[in-house]
């Protein structure tokens, strides 16, 4: 594997890292800025928004440019972003600099994912893939439980200037060891014809709704499991520590399996994951709860190296747009998600009904999937790999 590729995963370490940390910073930030904490949440929100729109405008905004310099200018304008708001003594300038990150985010994951793709052989993209993926992995391993614990003792502002720091450094290794590679040979017209084909909406398709059904119930894992599974409130942090170490060995499994058999890779995990969330749906034992986190955590993530290979294989010569579509496709189901969750919370169904509704979403998945494979079966010049 080139070290480019170990170099694009931890500037996405740092990306992600910033994107989820603000989580566990929600007190201190609407103490400190004299603001109600949901609308503090609201800046989680606007990063989500900003990578939806952001990756497809600033991937056609940056085709023709080389991607390295690219990369660079995009983790630039991240730490001004972050500097900025380290700074900012008001709500709406702290709300601008997570608008501009988000944006700054959405155009490196897009072009960091065309790059890792144009740095290997098609028989390693999986594993290429989840190399990348698996800085946002450990990002919520050990990148947000460190910026939140940071932001809990020194202050969220000085949660921003280590990510800053951290970037930095991760711009180092991009500007020492990524290759100067170009966009693809088609141009901007050239990639824009791959939305005419259904098979890449279809796979865009399945991406969103198997990241919603996954973020469905992660997002209310701490309720669910101190209220319905009896976990001492304590433990959560741990417990969602052990999500993500599934989600590490999910996603390094995926990335062996997904460039020989991507719908095999993906029935299974979306499988596990319906397994693991019947349990969640419908246990009270502490211990039985906590197996099903960990096993989540590897069907979730196990997938995620596969439906970026999928949606590769069916976009043709358009890999920029391609890593961008991909992108926003996480973040609606990113969004998407905790808000189906939320509703059924909401609907007075109790926090057992986030994992009936992932499961849902997961049922949902798997019809598009099979729309998908049944697609791709009948184009004689793309056979099925399973």
């Amino acid at each position: 594997m080139p070290l480019a590729v170990f170099v694009l995963g931890l500037s996405v370490f740092a990306l992600g890292t910033s994107e989820f940390m603000i989580t566990g910073l929600l007190p201190g930030m609407a103490a400190d800025l004299g603001v109600s904490i949901p609308d503090t949440g609201l800046l989680i929100s606007a990063f989500a928004v900003g990578m939806v729109v952001g990756a497809p405008l600033l991937a056609i905004g940056t085709l023709r440019l080389p991607r390295r310099r690219t990369l660079l200018a995009m983790l630039a304008v991240f730490v001004v972003a972050h500097v900025v708001g380290a700074l900012a003594e008001g709500y709406a300038l702290l709300f601008a600099t997570r608008v501009v990150a988000a944006l700054a985010c959405a155009g490196f994951w897009a072009v960091a994912a065309a790059t890792t793709i144009a740095l290997v052989p098609a028989g390693r993209r999986g594993r290429a893939m989840a190399v990348l993926v698996g800085g946002l992995t450990v990002a919520n391993i050990a990148g947000v439980p460190a910026g939140t614990f940071l932001g809990q003792h020194a202050g969220w502002r000085t949660a921003f200037w280590a990510v800053a720091v951290v970037t930095l450094l991760a711009a180092a290794g991009v500007a020492a060891l990524v290759p100067d590679t170009t966009g693809g040979t088609g141009g901007v017209r050239g990639e824009l014809r791959m939305y005419r084909r259904g098979r890449v909406w279809l796979a865009l398709g399945v991406v969103a709704l198997c990241q919603a059904m996954v973020f469905a119930a992660f997002s209310y894992f701490a309720p669910l499991l101190t209220e319905t599974d009896g976990l001492p409130e304590e433990w959560v942090p741990g417990v969602l520590a052990l999500f993500g170490v599934g989600a590490l060995l999910g996603i390094t499994v995926g990335g062996r399996l997904a460039d020989r058999r991507p719908f095999a890779t993906l029935y299974g995990s979306i499988g596990l994951a319906l397994a693991a969330l019947s349990v969640l749906a419908s246990t009270t034992d502490t211990v039985v709860a906590v197996a099903a986190v960990l096993a989540f955590g590897v069907a979730g993530f196990g997938a995620n190296p596969a439906l970026n290979v999928r949606a590769y294989q069916v976009s043709g010569d358009a890999p920029t747009l391609t890593g961008a579509s991909t992108t926003a496709a996480f973040n609606v189901g990113n969004t998407v998600g905790p808000w189906l969750g939320g509703v059924a919370i909401d609907a007075g169904l109790g926090f057992p009904s986030v994992a009936w509704t992932g499961m849902a979403l997961g049922a949902a998945t798997l019809v598009a999937l099979t729309a998908a494979a049944v697609v791709q079966r009948n184009d004689d010049r793309e056979p099925i790999a399973v």
